[in-house]
């Protein structure tokens, strides 16, 4: 007899500790589950944090270009102000031929541009862009 008191000894042990794992299982899956929501939660609002930090940030830059820009502006406008004033005082009929003459460099050959005549006629140019035969002269 002493052989099945030890039996159900170990089988009432074995029983106990199911039932305490699964209480243990009943208690701590929610427990758990809780517990990674929370830290879930915790991880999406630093990362919210951030994203605010870096779009403050990017605005932060973005004014200090604009204001940048602002600065440049005015400066342009001074300039071109200064060179009217000087334009309308100082210069030359000629001078000013010879800034529009320089100026035409700049213009790719695409450009046309007509220049009137004594009959305010353009001279165009027909055969610009046709080649003639080398052959006849």
């Amino acid at each position: 007899m002493n052989g099945n008191y030890k039996g159900a000894l170990l089988g009432t042990m074995i029983s106990w500790f199911l039932f305490a794992l699964i209480g243990f299982g009943l208690w701590g899956c929610p427990t758990y589950n809780v517990w990674q929501q929370e830290m879930s939660g915790r991880a999406e609002f630093a990362k919210a944090e951030q994203n605010r930090r870096i779009l403050i940030e990017e605005a932060a830059a973005n004014l200090e270009a604009e204001k940048l820009n602002a600065q440049a502006e005015v400066e342009r406008a001074r300039g071109a102000a200064e060179a009217i004033a000087i334009e309308n005082g100082a210069l030359s009929e000629k001078y000013i031929q010879y800034l529009w003459v320089r100026q035409q460099r700049n213009l790719n050959d695409k450009t046309v541009i007509y220049i009137p005549t004594e009959a305010n006629l353009p001279i165009l140019e027909s055969t610009r862009g046709l080649k003639l035969p080398s052959g006849e002269n």
